[in-house]
């Protein structure tokens, strides 16, 4: 940032006056509480729960109009008291970003397109190719002959933006396929 003797100079004096006017005074505090209320004008408040970990924070949400429009830690819950952590604070942009995928985009062996396909040709097509592999890898006894019905060749890493549930879920699955090698980032 270029700034010159002379704008700085400015920019400290508006600064000073800022600052002094806080000490005649002038309380900002209503002015901050409104300023907040804006976004959400006219908006009904829900409490929901955070499920990315087993804390389970509240998150009032906001929604106005059928969209949510807000979400913020719940100053009123006892175990955050307001505080929420990276996955809970990042709530409200992760379900509103212009680059979450909504549909499933798929690229063939190969290929560098990306071509999008519906869910029920992405599901039987991932079905399919576990199928083949645990048909192809799957081990039911190790070298002492003793039965272990694993599957090694496949590797699930899970995601953040999974509840504790689909986690649950998800590990169960893997593990009736015979998968041992799960791990997950949930981790902040």
């Amino acid at each position: 940032m270029n700034i010159s003797r002379r704008g700085f100079v400015k920019l400290a004096g508006a600064t000073a006056t800022c600052l002094g006017l806080t000490e005649l005074g002038f309380n900002l505090a209503p002015v901050k509480a409104h300023a907040a209320t804006l976004k959400i004008a006219g908006a009904k408040e829900v409490i929901s729960i955070c499920g990315f970990c087993s804390c389970g924070c509240n998150i009032v949400m906001s929604v106005k109009d059928g969209k949510l429009v807000s979400a913020e830690g719940d100053p009123d819950y006892p175990v955050s008291e307001g505080a929420l952590c990276a996955k809970g604070a990042a709530f409200l942009s992760m379900h509103l970003s212009d680059h979450r995928l909504t549909k499933p985009l798929y690229r063939a062996p190969g290929s560098d397109k990306w071509e999008e396909k519906d869910w029920d040709w992405t599901l039987n097509r991932i079905a399919q190719k576990v199928k083949e592999t645990r048909d192809k890898d799957f081990i039911l006894k190790n070298d002492k002959g003793q039965a272990v019905n694993r599957l090694e060749s496949v590797f699930q890493l899970g995601t953040s933006q999974m509840d504790n549930e689909e986690c649950a879920v998800s590990h169960q699955m893997l593990r009736s396929l015979g998968v041992v090698h799960i791990d997950h980032q949930a981790r902040v």
